[in-house]
């Protein structure tokens, strides 16, 4: 992947074409900006798909290391479904 090309929104509306064509075409992304600040990026779709691939195996990993730590420790170290749910809103922050 190149290094990423850093645009404001105006200059990607006008040539919103040439955007797509150089990520999906030449592996080069464009951070978005609005008003000085970087807002989004625009990456080639296949690029996308496998770093959401990435981001499920890492998700899946720990959650099955947390699940054996949570068998390791027994009935002694269980705790509810509702704390369960919360240290997973707080990993995901």
């Amino acid at each position: 992947m190149s290094e990423p090309v850093i645009e404001s929104m105006a200059e990607v509306r006008s040539h919103l074409a040439d955007v797509l064509d150089r990520a999906r075409r030449d592996d080069t992304p464009t951070i978005i900006t609005r008003r000085g600040k970087q807002e989004a990026v625009v990456i080639d779709i296949e690029e996308y798909r496998r770093l959401y691939r990435v981001a499920e195996a890492a998700e899946d990993e720990w959650l099955n290391r947390l699940a054996d730590e949570a068998e390791a420790e027994g009935s002694a170290g269980s705790i509810s479904l509702e704390e369960m749910a919360a240290l997973l809103r707080e990993n995901k922050a």
